[in-house]
């Protein structure tokens, strides 16, 4: 088979792609040929030593959707190191079934996703009919995700991008209000009458951090959930106590899918809402496998709208 590798941590250009060794699976594995790669700031992350995946050298990524060679079984996940090739062997317990109807571009474009948005605006803050909150970088993959999921829970969403297309994949998801990134806690603040927005749900970091807490109400939530901008400045707890008694919250889906019962249920959640027309995945671009250097560049460029795939 062939693969993308990375020998040390680095840029996109520590990104090779060359030849294996077919992986053999373990007890409790199985064959996967891969139809489909997720791209994720997790592969970022890992790629750069941010504590994310394998050690080098390996083969990057984790998320992804293709067929149980043995049994032609349609199967997608999230956690499978070694995710950027055309085969994988991954542990029965890490797959779910992809529905009927469901390709397997959608269901790579949506499950890693599609279950961060789940559980961040059901769990992580649980969002109310009629509360205000902003969701940063609407229109990339989690964004244009939660936005949707949002608004089915009855939530109004203040969304933020970059520019002028992306402000309108915002709208098109539903969001409410679409502010760029200049002055977003003010007139967030305008926007809710001066009480402020019940949650923040920021994947960008180090530049919307600060800011993001002072568009909060009472007992508002800041839910820290990626850093494409770096990691946040540290927050003292007084802050908080100055601000209004205030909640931050770095979750991470380690946390969220501890248990194989757990995956099973929110990926059954997401992809049901797929099958159903009722969750919209938007598949921004698609890239040869070998091309995978240049998706890490678009990606980190901020040049990309929706989920990056990568094909074998």
């Amino acid at each position: 088979m062939r693969a993308v590798f990375f020998d040390f941590h680095g840029g996109p250009d520590v990104l090779g792609y060359r030849e294996a060794p077919d992986p053999e699976p373990a007890e409790g594995q199985v064959l996967v040929r891969v139809e489909a790669v997720g791209v994720n700031y997790r592969d970022v992350y890992e790629r750069a030593g941010a504590g994310y995946g394998s050690p080098p050298p390996a083969v990057l990524g984790a998320e992804g959707a293709g067929t149980v060679v043995d049994t032609g079984e349609r199967v997608a996940w999230v956690a499978v190191p070694g995710s950027y090739a055309e085969l994988v062997a991954a542990p029965r317990e890490q797959l779910v079934p992809v529905p009927d109807g469901v390709g397997s571009d959608v269901a790579a474009a949506s499950l890693l996703q599609g279950i961060t948005a789940q559980y961040l605006c059901a769990d992580s803050y649980p969002v109310q009919p009629g509360d205000w909150v902003i969701v940063h970088a609407a229109a990339g993959g989690v964004g244009l995700l939660l936005t949707q999921l949002v608004k089915a829970r009855g939530g109004r969403v203040i969304a933020t991008t970059s520019n002028e297309e992306k402000a309108a994949l915002a709208r098109k998801a539903g969001a409410d209000e679409v502010l760029g990134y200049e002055g977003f806690a003010d007139r967030a603040r305008e926007i809710t009458g001066g009480e402020g927005v019940a949650a923040v749900y920021d994947g960008i970091g180090r530049t919307t951090f600060s800011a993001g807490l002072t568009a909060l109400r009472p007992t508002g939530s800041m839910i820290i959930y990626g850093a494409a901008s770096g990691a946040p400045e540290p927050v003292h707890v007084s802050t908080l106590q100055k601000l209004g008694s205030l909640y931050v919250q770095r979750p991470t889906m380690n946390t969220y899918l501890r248990t194989p019962e757990m995956l099973q249920t929110r990926a059954r959640q997401v992809l049901d809402l797929v099958a159903r027309g009722d969750l919209d995945v938007r598949i921004g671009a698609r890239y040869p496998l070998e091309q995978a250097r240049q998706a890490h560049e678009d990606l980190e460029a901020r040049k990309t709208t929706g989920k990056l795939l990568l094909v074998p």
